[in-house]
């Protein structure tokens, strides 16, 4: 567990280099091996301004974007489950590489759509941990997107 937060903290610490938006949440994710060693990583807006910071580090895997046996992504929102701006969510672009595990910091809130990637990703096999206690350092560089509501 005490690997899960730093590990999901590192995500956390990603979301901050996002560039600014405010019609998306600032995100960061790592995606780590059975060992934990960190194989790839990933933010919001990383390479265009409508990737997924999950997307992100899933595509650095390389070809086919398969992870490994045992592998984990660490994210600092709850993988998205409705996405209007790509054909595939993080959840369908998770499951579809074999990822094992999920740990995310902050539930996904309906300021753009209604989350559901942590109850599909169980439905399907995958194990989901929630830290809340870094869900405030994960709301933090989306406060502006928040504040209106």
């Amino acid at each position: 567990m005490s690997d899960d937060r730093e590990l999901l903290a590192r995500a956390v610490a990603l979301a901050g280099r996002c560039p600014p938006s405010r019609t998306a949440f600032s995100v960061g994710a790592l995606v780590v091996d059975a060992g934990g060693g960190v194989l790839a990583e990933g933010w919001s807006r990383r390479r265009d301004p409508h990737d997924h910071a999950e997307e992100s580090a899933l595509a650095d895997l390389g070809a086919g974007w398969r992870a490994p046996p045992g592998s984990t992504v660490y994210s600092s929102l709850e993988p998205c489950s409705s996405r209007a701006s790509r054909p595939r969510t993080c959840t369908e672009l998770i499951l579809a590489a074999g990822v094992d595990r999920v740990v995310f910091a902050w539930r996904e809130p309906a300021v753009f759509v209604d989350g559901e990637g942590a109850e599909l990703l169980r439905t399907r096999g995958v194990e989901v941990v929630e830290l809340p206690e870094l869900a405030p350092a994960a709301r933090a560089p989306n406060v502006h997107l928040l504040d209106e509501r």
